[in-house]
């Protein structure tokens, strides 16, 4: 399975499990989209505790005060067998704003909104909302 697609269910699958934190293996790629998720309001943080193989990272989740959670949805758009790739010029507004759309450019992950304001286009990873 796809490293992306493998974090986007533990963390969609611990939110709809009202779980206060959640556990995973450690990767760069992952820790980049955790910034992301944290830096935009989705999550409340993370860490990475080293261990004697490849690591692991913790995720706190964020909900409301109902008890509902950040986000309603996190959406894989490319996948192994199916790679979607964007222009800077083209990439989407998520839910009039309210969501937001994580790229992989080649000056590393960053948010849609980002990768607009300095024109760069790449592998769309996911949407969140």
């Amino acid at each position: 399975m796809d490293t992306v697609a493998q974090m986007l269910t533990i963390v969609r699958n611990g939110s709809m499990a009202k779980l206060e934190k959640i556990d995973m293996p450690f990767t760069n790629f992952r820790e980049n989209v955790a910034k992301i998720l944290v830096n935009e309001g989705f999550v409340r943080s993370y860490k990475i505790a080293k261990d004697s193989k490849q690591g692991i990272m913790r995720i706190y989740l964020k909900y409301a005060e109902d008890g509902s959670p950040a986000f309603t949805n996190l959406q894989k758009i490319s996948t192994p067998g199916k790679r979607v790739y964007i222009k800077g010029a083209d990439i989407p507004t998520i839910r009039s704003g309210t969501g937001q759309c994580i790229v992989s450019t080649n000056k590393g992950i960053m948010t849609g909104r980002e990768a607009q304001s300095k024109k760069l286009g790449g592998e769309m990873l996911c949407y969140v909302w």
